[in-house]
């Protein structure tokens, strides 16, 4: 019982001795569980909402048929409502509208739908509007049949600032249709901005006339879904699917699944990081207590009993920074969905505003990999305090040899190698799986390997005779292994931080790049920024093709059509091409391939396209246009940085031809001589409208990489995260070096040696080892930037780019982490060296 007494004492007396460096290994866990926690909480409650908001539109719809986002003919509707399976069939015109200037909100656009009120009540009761009174003098100016009434949700309204009877404004086309808000969806849900209409008034006001987007059908009761599904496929248009409520569910989610996993990833580096703090600084404190516990072995203690003891240190560190972690994770979650939104700048949940949810299983999962992290990071020091000889380890001086096993190079070669064939692997369930493992496993054998590193390295530095370079160069030569163990958490955060910058700078630049090989014109025209209501006319067209100063006009129309039930829409974009040479208005990877007698109609595909759907160049597919299906070619693939989801790209001629559609969305312009973009910019809004956008390709450049860096946001403040870990890892391995070699510091001063010399040493060792850290992080960090580039972000987000390092980035993170560094150890020491020299040595009297 006194043996146990005595036994909890030396350990919690540590903790109180010392707890600075508990507190340290604590933050850092609770950093990487708190940034890990959060993007889950954010993710979870968006992604929450907008599936909630999905099948609240769907209502009880046992089925959605979908087809083209400009819609399709809506003589389907009868064909399929009639159909003996089907109960209840509710027709849908669906846009996003684009709200004119006069609202004073944002660029998003406003969801509207269009439904009949009679045959939504038995399918999508939710979607039916509650006629406010007072909307309008009129005593019928509620009727939800009138053309110009629309109902709004909660959140809409609270987000346009309005009330009923006041009206909102839309565009379509180039005009102004105004609606009056008649009432309220009070059953539409908190969170998700939307308006309905009635759906002949829709067709009308919003240019549909004829076209449906969506229809939801109520089956019988007793009819087999699926076998329905499978019938109705044979009896529809090209381009119309049949999906069920997963389905539609599941094409949600993943829309933005890959954008989640890797930000998950990425809140996951601090942990990971956080990992080895909890070693360095775990080891070195059990080489400092060594001679504690050989005499706690001498008195009694089993390997076993004291193996636990040390793990239930850091499992208490490892509990409170977990535990701590939850809390500012949550805190996190609540300030960003309430001043930031909940995309966290990938934009992929327009519309919705979620609300905070507790997580309790998420929040387990969290707590778990935080005092998992914190017992792993400690098992190998523990294992081998609990293993040691106790009549060695009550030696003074035996501390090294405790660390000198960690010098063998085969076990980091062995991960290193794992590492190396993981990234030859492919993509499991469409995420990069193998190639963050092979990440993980990198690191982790870049870590092993550095004490064996050290030994030789160190080894090869000349002893110089000033007093505090030999002393510095004396240590890490005969200490390496004590030395290196700080160097964990130095190589982990900036072979990270290298690794990121060099990916993000890579990705910048290629987009810079393919910015300036897709914006050939002079200046460019858009109808709207956001929805899909605006549209240049036939009319409209000749209007900007005819203005004095334009020399050519070249057209783009952009819209979406369904290759997969299962996927996200595919993009269509319909331009001018030059099928003979393609690259003039495309970024072409690889060669094209020209047209060849007997060919059909020829389009040019993303990246995407050919890691989702196998569209490889020269292959002979299909496509449903316009109700059709159209057989076409491969000619080519470019890189489309814009949609990750692929792209096909289509001869405007061809595409007028076939769909009959004769709008466009964007208009790029070349001008005459003597004419410039501010005289052309003024004559457009003249012959056009005060609302067109016109910019010139230098504003779309900047606006392009000012949305970029929004997006990267969080990558950015996960690299900062990184190097505060390391500088933690710092500190806390030279505090613990610094007070494992008190006496070391006693006979120096006993020898002549002055407190400033002795710091001057300990900044230099932080500043060669940080160095030392740096270089290799630095190689290291390379080889995982070259795996995310070319395996990561081609298997999560299926486009290439180029590398382009940021070098002077880099050599002033170096220096900086360097010179911070030497400053934490010189800090570290300073409580090491203010204890009486005689007191420091008194253990070998």
């Amino acid at each position: 019982m006194r043996l146990q007494s005595l036994t909890r004492a030396l350990l919690a007396g540590e903790l109180r001795a010392y707890p600075g460096r508990a507190i340290l290994a604590a933050l850092a866990i609770a950093i990487g569980v708190a940034l890990g926690y959060a993007v889950h909480l954010i993710n979870y409650a968006a992604v929450s909402e907008f599936t909630q908001a999905t099948r609240a539109l769907m209502g009880n719809a046992d089925l959605e048929l979908r087809g083209a986002r400009l819609g399709f003919d809506e003589n389907i509707y009868p064909r399929v409502a009639r159909l003996p399976e089907v109960a209840a069939a509710s027709p849908l015109v669906e846009v996003d509208a684009k709200l004119t200037a006069r609202i004073g909100v944002n660029r998003e656009p406003l969801k509207i739908l269009g439904i009949d009120i009679f045959r939504a009540a038995a399918v999508q009761p939710n979607l039916i509007g509650h006629i406010t009174d007072g909307a309008g003098d009129d005593p019928d100016s509620g009727m939800a049949f009138d053309s110009d009434a629309l109902f709004l949700s909660p959140a809409a309204l609270a987000w346009l600032n309005v009330r009923p009877g006041d009206s909102v404004d839309i565009q379509v086309g180039l005009e102004t249709v105004s609606l009056r808000i008649a009432g309220t969806l009070p059953a539409a849900g908190a969170g998700r901005r939307l308006g309905v209409m009635d759906i002949g008034a829709a067709q009308w006001r919003l240019q549909r006339l004829g076209l449906l987007q969506r229809i939801d059908l109520k089956l019988k009761p007793g009819v087999d879904v699926e076998a329905f599904k499978n019938k109705l496929a044979a009896l529809l248009p090209a381009g119309v699917v049949a999906m069920q409520p997963d389905d539609s569910e599941r094409r949600s989610a993943n829309l933005s699944r890959a954008y989640r996993v890797n930000l998950t990833v990425l809140a996951l580096v601090a942990l990971f990081t956080g990992a080895f703090l909890v070693f360095s600084t775990q080891a070195l404190s059990v080489v400092r207590r060594r001679a504690q516990f050989a005499l706690l072995r001498v008195l009694g203690v089993t390997r076993g009993g004291l193996l636990r003891r040390i793990l239930l240190e850091s499992a208490l560190v490892g509990a409170s920074g977990a535990a701590l972690g939850l809390l500012l994770g949550y805190a996190t979650t609540v300030l960003v969905l309430e001043y930031a939104g909940a995309d966290l700048g990938g934009g992929y949940f327009p519309g919705v505003k979620p609300e905070v949810r507790f997580a309790p299983l998420a929040a387990l999962i969290f707590f778990t990999l935080g005092l998992l992290t914190a017992l792993l990071g400690s098992l190998s020091p523990a294992l081998e305090a609990a293993h040691a000889h106790p009549a060695q380890a009550l030696k003074a001086g035996d501390e090294e040899s405790a660390l000198r096993r960690l010098r063998s190079p085969w076990p980091g070669l062995a991960l290193l190698g794992t590492g190396a064939l993981l990234t030859l692997a492919g993509p499991v369930n469409e995420l990069p799986i193998p190639g963050y493992i092979a990440i993980a496993l990198l690191l982790t054998g870049g870590i092993v390997l550095m004490p064996r590193l050290a030994h030789h390295l160190f080894a090869l530095l000349p002893l110089l005779r000033q007093t505090v370079p030999y002393l510095a160069l004396a240590q890490l030569q005969g200490a390496p292994g004590r030395a290196s163990i700080g160097l964990g958490g130095i190589l982990a955060s900036f072979s990270l931080v290298t690794a990121m910058a060099i990916m993000v700078s890579s990705f910048r630049i290629s987009v810079d790049q393919w910015l300036n090989g897709v914006l050939p014109a002079e200046l460019y025209v858009r109808a709207a920024s956001s929805g899909d209501t605006g549209f240049f006319s036939p009319a409209a067209q000749s209007a900007i093709a005819g203005v004095p100063g334009v020399a050519r006009a070249e057209f783009v129309r952009v819209t979406q059509i369904t290759l997969d039930a299962t996927r996200p829409p595919v993009t269509l974009i319909s331009r001018r091409i030059d099928a003979m040479n393609p690259a003039t208005r495309l970024p072409l990877v690889g060669a094209p391939r020209l047209p060849q007698a007997g060919d059909p109609l020829t389009v040019w595909v993303s990246e995407a396209m050919v890691d989702l759907y196998g569209f490889e160049v020269g292959r002979r597919v299909t496509l449903p246009l316009a109700g059709k299906t159209v057989a076409a070619v491969i000619g080519g693939v470019w890189r489309d940085y814009g949609r990750q989801h692929g792209t096909l790209v289509m001869n405007e001629s061809d595409y007028r031809q076939l769909s009959g559609d004769q709008n466009v969305n964007d208009a790029a312009l070349w001008l005459t001589l003597n004419t410039t973009t501010a005289q052309l910019t003024q004559r457009l809004r003249v012959a056009l409208d005060e609302r067109v956008e016109i910019a010139e390709p230098g504003e779309i450049r900047a606006l392009s990489l000012k949305i970029f860096d929004r997006s990267f946001a969080v990558t950015y403040l996960l690299e900062a995260v990184a190097i505060v870990i390391g500088l933690f890892g710092v500190a806390a391995g030279f505090s613990g070096q610094a007070l494992a070699r008190a006496r070391e510091f006693g006979i120096l001063r006993h020898l002549g040696v002055t407190r400033r010399q002795v710091g001057a040493m300990l900044a230099l060792e932080g500043a060669l080892l940080t160095l030392f850290g740096a270089l290799a992080g630095l190689a290291l960090g390379w080889v995982i930037a070259l795996i995310l580039i070319h395996v990561v972000n081609p298997q999560s987000f299926h486009w290439s780019m180029d590398l382009h390092p940021p070098f002077g980035l880099l050599a002033l993170l170096a220096g900086l982490l360097v010179a911070a560094s030497a400053a934490a150890a010189l800090f570290s020491g300073r409580r090491a060296m203010s204890v009486a020299a005689v007191q420091a040595v008194r253990e070998d009297w």
